[in-house]
């Protein structure tokens, strides 16, 4: 792998701890923090989104299908879906960030692939007159999103029945969680989501249990992951894989935590 210079390691702390975000609106905050650092995203993130290849690994996407990427940001998951990509009749990346979708477009031109459009849409307002999906990921993004269970939702509505959903995020686990679910401690619950949420990042103990709820789980792991330069610990995340079942569950809003 490619080294980092120290240049880049630094602007990119300094944006992660320090810089502010400012912005009347969801897309106008992501914006102003995504701006300055478009041009590092993927050499930062890189060593801090873990879990984004097994993810892909793991996610059934068939020859033909149709593939929907919500806050899909610079297309990064394209490459490591690789040669796939070009075996796949529609690749939809959606994201809210324009700075991240020029990066996107750039890499989209520079690898030939024709059949993939980006969109510049909310994943928790998107018009649902998209193609049904094979499969629906959210790579670090749903908690990044303030109506993360509308954009669950919307995941579950433009999947085809049988259609897989994906996920890898960050999270923190609820203080009593059900059975077989990993519990964390008072520390991990409390510093990682005061961590992340300078930088509007928010770690929620619902997302994990309402994506079990709404689709059938075909896999699940609940892992960490090292923050470079971060000594503190290792920050907790979550993959997962799931159906969606010919039998739409009925919902009127997200399941409420015991933290």
């Amino acid at each position: 792998m490619t080294a980092v210079p120290l240049t880049k390691d630094l602007r990119f702390l300094y944006r992660i701890a320090f810089a502010p975000i400012r912005g009347k609106t969801h897309q106008e905050r992501l914006e102003s923090f995504y701006a300055k650092q478009a041009d590092d995203y993927d050499d930062s993130r890189r060593r801090l989104l873990h879990g984004r290849e097994e993810l892909m690994r793991r996610l059934p996407i068939p020859d033909g299908g149709v593939w929907i990427d919500l806050g899909g940001g610079t297309g990064a998951n394209l490459e490591l879906l690789g040669n796939r990509v070009r075996r796949l009749k529609k690749v939809y990346l959606v994201d809210l960030a324009p700075s991240l979708l020029q990066i996107a477009r750039r890499r989209i031109a520079q690898n030939g692939w024709t059949n993939v459009t980006v969109l510049e849409e909310d994943a928790a307002g998107l018009p649902l007159h998209l193609e049904n999906a094979d499969a629906v990921t959210f790579s670090y993004s749903l908690s990044m999103m303030a109506d993360w269970y509308v954009a669950v939702e919307n995941a579950f509505r433009l999947l085809k029945p049988g259609g897989h959903l994906g996920v890898v995020d960050f999270y923190v686990s609820r203080k009593h969680p059900g059975p077989n679910f990993v519990r964390h401690g008072a520390w991990t619950r409390w510093f990682w989501p005061w961590w992340f949420a300078h930088d509007n990042v928010f770690l929620n103990p619902d997302h994990v249990p309402y994506v079990h709820q709404i689709f059938e789980p075909l896999y699940f792991e609940e892992c960490r992951g090292r923050i470079k330069y971060l000594p503190v610990g290792r920050a907790p995340y979550y993959l997962f894989v799931g159906r969606k079942q010919a039998v739409q569950p009925s919902w009127t809003a997200p399941i409420r935590s015991a933290f």
